[in-house]
């Protein structure tokens, strides 16, 4: 016996990994085991029979909730709002599924009086770290068991073995080469053949979205509304953010939009390779920029862009539930407050291109930007402003060329010998 605990609340997908959990913490820990899975838009196939599924391992009790709402406007869209993308290509899916997640896992562990929680996360990823920050933010008394960084299980065999001496169900069927991780947001792959760099992906491998070349040979022209930074509406039809971006993903599966491969930094300090297909994803990122391009003016853009780094690091770091992350949102929705419009953008073969967009609230003036005559705009102003602007850059020069003159040397090295 590792310890002794009352009751503690496994986060649960179904799969092998929390199946065989199920009876290993009762086991090791002695304790009664609640499941909770949340549907974060995984699909009907991996959340039918999960209840009784639960049980069956061995499980007292399985809550099973669906969040796609949440998930969706207070995670996904404020971080989409904030522009933030992990290393310039990843758009986080995993990473913001995980806090919504722990949430709530928490919330029942409170509800059913528990003292600890488990998951299926393995010592060598992130989602560890996401899920075991959001528990000591939300609930610092809360302990947290992490099976696969203790147990002596090592394989896929080793599993199938423990799970039939312990008479839990498991149906036994031909496992991916790939480890995914789905939501209404993306879908994940990392594994297999694509643990080597070199190798490009299986066109088979792909779920979401047709190969680009593919595609239909004639591109697709669709509207998105926001409202304060929102997405509201398709083709001037009003959605809720589920069926909003369920739509997305189907337009932008069906155009190739939203595949990623790279190799990734992860924050426990190994490098790995993830392949994403986020294909709803990506075209509210376009066209949410696009809608910012004419509603917000240039310092606070390039600030919020500068800002947007830091917030993809907090997201991808699991420091969800953090005062900064607070703090940036609260700028974030500030900036939020005129990005009401519409925006045209334009599918085809893989690309998603804004090509028109409009507002009550934008700063674009043509009268201001022609190139033709105009009553508001002296031309002969901007050598003032330019004599100005590069006065540090004259400076600097005019000094460089005295000191040559002089024989000054323009850099100066402190070296210090032996």
């Amino acid at each position: 016996m590792r310890g002794k605990f009352n009751k503690v609340v496994l986060a649960y997908s179904g799969g092998l990994d929390t199946s065989v959990i199920v009876p290993w913490l009762k086991e090791n820990y002695g304790c009664e085991v609640i499941t909770y899975t949340a549907d974060v838009g995984q699909g009907p196939d991996e959340l039918v029979g999960l209840e009784a599924k639960s049980k069956a391992s061995g499980a007292s009790k399985a809550y099973v909730q669906d969040l796609r709402e949440e998930f969706l406007k207070e995670y996904a869209f404020p971080t989409m709002q904030a522009g933030a993308i992990y290393e310039r290509l990843y758009l986080l899916g995993t990473s913001f599924a995980r806090p919504v997640i722990a949430k709530y896992m928490v919330k029942v562990a409170e509800q059913e009086h528990a003292d600890a929680v488990a998951h299926g996360c393995t010592g060598k990823g992130n989602d560890q770290v996401r899920f075991e920050l959001s528990v000591k933010a939300l609930n610092p008394y809360l302990a947290t068991i992490a099976p696969w960084r203790e147990w002596e299980l090592r394989s896929r065999e080793d599993e199938l073995a423990y799970a039939d001496a312990h008479n839990v169900p498991v149906a036994v069927t031909e496992k991916s080469i790939y480890s995914r991780d789905r939501n209404l947001w993306h879908l994940s792959h990392e594994g297999g053949v694509l643990e080597d760099p070199w190798i490009e992906p299986d066109e088979e491998m792909f779920l979401l979205t047709v190969s680009p070349q593919k595609a239909p040979d004639e591109p697709q022209y669709i509207t998105l509304d926001f409202e304060r930074g929102f997405p509201v509406a398709i083709d001037g039809a009003k959605v809720g953010p589920v069926e909003l971006v369920s739509q997305l993903n189907a337009l932008g599966g069906k155009h190739g939009i939203g595949r990623v491969d790279m190799v990734e930094n992860r924050l426990v300090g190994m490098k790995s390779r993830g392949v994403y297909e986020t294909p709803g994803g990506t075209i509210l990122y376009a066209a949410h920029q696009g809608m910012e391009q004419i509603c917000l003016d240039r310092e606070t853009l390039h600030c919020k862009e500068g800002l947007a780094l830091r917030y993809a690091e907090l997201v991808y770091y699991g420091q969800w539930f953090t005062p900064l992350r607070e703090a940036l949102d609260a700028f974030v929705s500030k900036t939020q407050r005129r990005v009401t419009g519409t925006v045209r953008v334009k599918l085809f073969k893989g690309s998603c291109t804004v090509v028109g967009r409009k507002s009550p609230y934008s700063l674009y003036r043509d009268d201001f930007a022609t190139f033709g005559q105009d009553v508001v705009y002296d031309q002969r102003d901007a050598a003032g402003f330019i004599n100005l602007f590069g006065l540090p850059l004259k400076v600097k020069a005019l000094v460089d060329r005295r000191n040559r003159t002089m024989g000054i040397a323009e850099d100066f090295e402190l070296v210090q010998r032996d």
